[in-house]
């Protein structure tokens, strides 16, 4: 049976058990038990899982762009590349975005610049690479398709607001 402290004895409403020297042990024990099974990680399944991604049409800044997001399921060295090529909807090379892992992180988002020539109902795609610090060999590919479900023409010519305060575009007002 645990023994209580000062608190319980004198009645106060706040009460309070005291852990003797035994109890303490085992908490720290499970503790670190705890701290090391979520340190460790798969070290044969998949090292990163792509969580989501797709199209975004920013009508205020007539902009089109696509992305991803990837979930490390094992853990990245420092240095590790992830290196995501999207399909250019404009039929030009694919588009190469780089990101240098340090620490580590719950997620990595990668997106394009601005896009041209995104139609409705066509499948795009992104593929992952995941490299070696040292040399850049792949270790690891995936792969994925983004359909967007409205083509570019939805965007106006020219952006409807300008700057960091979301500023009517002067080009755009009625004089």
């Amino acid at each position: 049976m645990p023994r209580l402290c000062r608190a319980h004895r004198r009645r106060d409403p706040i009460t309070a058990v005291r852990i003797g020297g035994r109890g303490l042990l085992i908490a720290l024990l499970v503790l670190a038990g705890t701290v090391t099974l979520a340190a460790c990680s798969n070290e044969d399944g998949p090292y990163v899982e792509i969580q989501g991604g797709g199209f975004i049409f920013n009508i205020r800044e007539a902009e089109a762009y696509y992305g991803l997001t990837l979930r490390p399921l094992r853990r990245l060295v420092d240095g590790t590349v992830i290196e995501v090529d999207f399909e250019d909807p404009a039929g030009g090379p694919d588009i190469a975005v780089k990101e240098t892992v340090m620490g580590s992180r719950l997620n990595y988002t990668f997106r394009t610049p601005g896009l041209a020539g995104i139609r409705k109902n066509k499948d795009y795609r992104a593929v992952v690479l995941v490299k070696s610090p040292k040399a850049g060999e792949v270790l690891a590919r995936y792969e994925k398709t983004f359909r967007s479900d409205v083509d570019q023409s939805v965007l106006p010519e020219k952006p409807l607001t300008v700057g960091p305060g979301y500023t009517p575009n002067p080009e755009l007002q009625r004089q």
